[in-house]
């Protein structure tokens, strides 16, 4: 007897360390539980809250040529952060710069040259640097058919012929200088207009013969017009940068629009309308 008893105390201390071990081991077990819970949760809580930020409405201010593949890129926008809408002022740069400097409200600004950018930043209203994200390329607008028979920028100098440019504050119209420049050309034409989509509906309204517009805008126009390359285009290619604002009402949202405009799916739907990559 006396030997057993040392015996069924080992059995019972073995019996109680199993038991604690077992409890010890389902204790962790509740824990990782709780913590995976609680991991699993933060993680959802933050997807839901970031998601949750990109609402409401974003304000952006586009230059006229960029009107189709704008529109475009807005709708996807809307259908992947529903809950945003996606406004648009198109325009000539230098107006919208103005209305910006003076306050008018906006989250974005795509403006079709470095030089309007310039005064936006610097009038410090823009958010960091802004990015160039396309280029674009001067081309002739002429009647359907093109029954002038315009070949050529010096085609454009000749009498009889009504040829219409944009202003030349507005890049367009900037540009066309330098190309006129760059060909040793002189040009009066019958009107300047505010913007690119304007200088093309006089040619589309038959209301001029010929415009120096963009590429991107004889494209959008489709059979409306005519267009034709020029060698002195290459010397007058725009570089359009895209900045969010300092002020934006609705910085999130229009950060994120900004990261549309310059991932692979905004590029093939710039390039899809013409534009060219930085």
């Amino acid at each position: 007897m006396t030997r057993s008893v040392p015996r069924i105390h080992r059995i019972r201390r073995t019996a109680r360390m199993a038991a604690a071990g077992a409890a010890a081991l389902l204790a962790l077990s509740a824990c990782s539980s709780s913590s995976d819970t609680d991991s699993d949760s933060g993680t959802d809580s933050a997807a839901s809250s970031s998601s949750a930020k990109l609402s409401g409405q974003v304000t952006v201010f586009a230059a006229a040529s960029l009107k189709e593949s704008f529109t475009t890129l807005g709708e996807t926008f809307e259908k992947r952060h529903p809950g945003t809408e996606v406004t648009f002022n198109f325009a000539g740069s230098d107006t919208l710069a103005a209305g910006i400097i003076g306050g008018a409200p906006a989250d974005v600004f795509a403006s079709a040259s470095p030089k309007t950018m310039a005064t936006v930043t610097d009038a410090g209203a823009a958010a960091g640097t802004p990015a160039t994200f396309v280029r674009n390329q001067l081309e002739i607008a002429t009647l359907p058919g093109n029954p002038d028979h315009v070949s050529s920028l010096k085609d454009l100098t000749g009498s009889g012929l009504k040829v219409v440019l944009c202003d030349r504050n507005v890049p367009c119209g900037a540009a066309a200088r330098k190309a006129l420049e760059a060909a040793g050309l002189e040009l009066t034409p019958v009107s300047y207009e505010q913007d690119v989509k304007a200088a093309l509906t006089k040619v589309e309204l038959k209301e001029a013969d010929a415009a120096v517009v963009y590429r991107t805008d004889v494209k959008a126009a489709g059979g409306k017009v005519t267009g034709v390359d020029f060698p002195e285009s290459a010397e007058a290619v725009n570089d359009y940068p895209i900045t969010l604002l300092k002020d934006a009402p609705n910085a999130d949202a229009a950060r994120a629009f900004v990261e549309l405009v310059k991932s692979a799916e905004g590029q093939r739907v710039l390039t899809g309308a013409g534009f060219r990559t930085p």
